[in-house]
C-alpha cells in the first residue's frame, strides 16, 4: 500500500495543486473519494487514489474505475488496481478479469489481471487461464511473462482440467519449469 500511495504522491507532486489535492483525498471520507471518481477534470492519479482507497475500505463503488484502472497500459496501476480488486470483494471481479486476460487485442496487459484470476479462486478463473494460454503456446509468441503467469495460476488452483495445456507448456523453454510443477501438483508425473 506505501508503494502506491508513495507513486501517486509523486505523481501529484508534478499536478499544480497536486499535493494540497492529494492530502485531501488522503483525509477524504468514502463519500467524498466517491465523489471524486466523478468529478469532471480530475487527474489520473486523483481517481487511481480514490478508487484505491474506496477498494481496500470494501465500497464497491470503486468497481467500474479499478476495472479500468486494471486495463491501463501503465503496470503499475494495473498493480494496484488488481489489489484493490481483490480485496473489494465484488462478485463481478471475476468475470471482469477474465474477460480481460482472455481479449486477445489486450495480451500485453493481461498480466494482472491474471495473476488477480487465480487468487480470487473463482469459478470463471481456471477456465479463463486455459484459454489465455492455449492462445499464448503458439511458436515465438511475445507475451511468454503473461503464459508464465497462466501456468502459475493454474497451478496454485490445481484444476484437473488444466491438465493438456499444462502439458503442452512443458515444451516451452520458458514455461517448462513451472508447467511441470503445476502438473506434479495435479498429481501428473
Amino acid at each position: 500500500m506505501n508503494d502506491v500511495l508513495e507513486r501517486l504522491r509523486a505523481e501529484a507532486g508534478q499536478a499544480p495543486g497536486g499535493e494540497e489535492q492529494y492530502a485531501a483525498l488522503l483525509a477524504a471520507d468514502a463519500d467524498g473519494l466517491a465523489a471524486s471518481l466523478t468529478s469532471a477534470g480530475q487527474h489520473l492519479w486523483a481517481r487511481e487514489l480514490a478508487a484505491y482507497r474506496l477498494g481496500l475500505a470494501g465500497d464497491r463503488r470503486a468497481f467500474e474505475s479499478l476495472v479500468l484502472l486494471l486495463n491501463h497500459r501503465d503496470p503499475p496501476r494495473c498493480e494496484a488496481a488488481a489489489q484493490a480488486l481483490a480485496v473489494l470483494g465484488d462478485p463481478r471481479t471475476a468475470r471482469a478479469a477474465a474477460a480481460l486476460a482472455t481479449n486477445e487485442l489486450r495480451t500485453a496487459y493481461a498480466l494482472h489481471p491474471v495473476r488477480l484470476l487465480a487468487a480470487l479462486r473463482a469459478p470463471e478463473s481456471a477456465p479463463a487461464l486455459i484459454r489465455t494460454l492455449s492462445r499464448l503456446l503458439a511458436p515465438h509468441d511475445p507475451y511468454w511473462r503473461v503464459a508464465l503467469a497462466c501456468v502459475e495460476g493454474l497451478g496454485a488452483l490445481a484444476d484437473q482440467r488444466a491438465r493438456e495445456v499444462l502439458t503442452r507448456a512443458q515444451s516451452h523453454p520458458r514455461l517448462a519449469v513451472a508447467a511441470t510443477a503445476a502438473l506434479r501438483g495435479l498429481g501428473v508425473s
